[in-house]
């Protein structure tokens, strides 16, 4: 892969990593073999580490099925992605004719053109879901956004060139993981309270069995020898579960702005787990 390119995140996402990804890049392995991100959302780290060089052989997977035929179309038909979201226009009549269209009756560049021009154009940038599945999010109020970014979705693609790139859950995408490799875990959070609660992503959410299905995936990591490291909230029930002398916790700081409670939003603690000493001395 080459290391010139320098791409960054194509989507916004809720619980996106972007402005806390340096910390992440801190308590990474120094060196590591495949990469495994099975909760890819907008792929932060995966991306700050492809800049970096750091990236030999990487697996995405995410159960949004939307957002991995986008990235299959980034990585497979960029270009004519870039000639259907250049035909978009920034207005609120097309925004909500694009948002009724049902994208699983779409062809795949049509498919990732809507979710790509409906998260630059959406209320916040937030992707979310009712219960039947169906985008809901209203019209957003910016002047001029970047719907077709072509310079970065062009990076994206080169990056992903040679990733292999699924939509699985999570228990499922870590199969071919071994020992010296790097898994990342960046899943739906345990909410802290419940106006904090944001699960949204598909139809069902993540639930307290999602987390400690989690744990235990993670344990089984750590027995062959694979690294691992996951965000997630600071809420009672990830502390209970990564008690343990087999991980190592690492408390951060993270501004978050997802909350129906106004007074909530601002800097909060999460937690950053390993199977490994990252050397770092916490606060």
């Amino acid at each position: 892969m080459s290391k010139h390119l320098k791409p960054r995140p194509f989507l916004k996402w809720a619980g996106g990593k972007t402005q806390l990804v340096k910390q992440l890049l801190l308590r990474t392995p120094p060196q590591f073999n495949n990469y495994f991100e099975p909760f890819v959302g907008g792929g932060a780290l995966f991306f700050a580490l492809f800049r970096e060089g750091k990236i030999k052989k990487a697996h995405l997977a995410d159960l949004n099925s939307e957002l991995i035929d986008t990235y299959r179309t980034i990585r497979d038909d960029v270009e004519a992605l870039i000639g259907r979201l250049s035909e978009y226009k920034h207005d609120k009549e097309v925004f909500y004719e694009v948002r009724a269209l049902d994208p699983n009756e779409m062809a795949l560049v049509e498919r990732a053109a809507r979710m790509i021009y409906l998260n630059k154009t959406c209320y916040n940038g937030l992707y979310r879901v009712n219960l039947k599945g169906k985008f809901n999010v209203p019209f957003g109020s910016y002047k001029s956004p970047k719907i077709c970014d072509t310079e970065n979705l062009r990076a994206v693609s080169q990056a992903l060139s040679n990733v292999e790139i699924e939509c699985t859950p999570f228990e499922h995408s870590l199969n071919k993981a071994k020992k010296g490799d790097f898994v990342y875990f960046d899943p739906p959070y345990e909410p802290i309270s419940k106006t904090s609660n944001f699960t949204s992503y598909q139809p069902g959410g993540f639930d307290k069995q999602g987390q400690h299905q989690l744990q235990q995936i993670c344990h089984r990591l750590t027995k062959q020898n694979t690294w691992f490291m996951l965000s997630n909230s600071s809420a009672k029930l990830i502390h209970e579960l990564y008690d343990d002398e087999s991980f190592v916790p690492h408390p951060v700081k993270a501004k978050r702005a997802i909350n129906s409670n106004a007074k909530k939003r601002g800097k909060l603690t999460e937690l950053i787990v390993t199977n490994y000493e990252t050397g770092l001395v916490e606060a």
